[in-house]
């Protein structure tokens, strides 16, 4: 089980690192490559979200069968497993929420880069045929 959460750990890192390569300022060429090498990433690395999705399930299938520890029965050792089991489990929710909002924002980063490349495009062909008609004119 814990090998599961490692590996949800080290791709939440890989996602926040990719993150913050995509929002730190850099020139257009190194922009570009690194928009197109995350986008042709962007279709595999989307496994991770059904995979955060069935933990997610998991947790929820735990929470609703976990033996509670609330009556005055309880020692104090099963007191702190059950403790231990709750901080473990919204732990688990964070990093697997964490993973879905992650790939969210490197999609819309990706998105909007390329939004951006294609009105740049986009205007600088309008700008060609303003400065041709403008010379067939003369």
């Amino acid at each position: 089980m814990a090998l599961q959460w490692m590996i949800l750990a080290c791709v939440v890192a890989a996602e926040a690192a990719v993150a913050v390569m995509l929002t730190l300022p850099a020139p257009r060429a190194v922009r570009k490559q690194i928009v197109g090498l995350t986008s042709m990433l962007l279709q595999p690395f989307a496994g991770i979200l059904p995979f955060a999705a069935f933990q997610l399930l998991d947790i929820y299938w735990k929470n609703e069968h976990r033996l509670m520890c609330t009556s005055e029965i309880c020692t104090a050792d099963e007191r702190i497993r059950f403790e231990k089991s709750i901080f473990k489990a919204q732990r688990n929710v964070i990093l697997c929420v964490s993973a879905c909002l992650l790939y969210w924002c490197i999609f819309r980063i990706c998105k909007y880069n390329k939004d951006i490349k294609a009105l740049e495009e986009a205007e600088k062909r309008i700008k060609d045929e303003i400065e041709l008609g403008c010379a067939q004119r003369i």
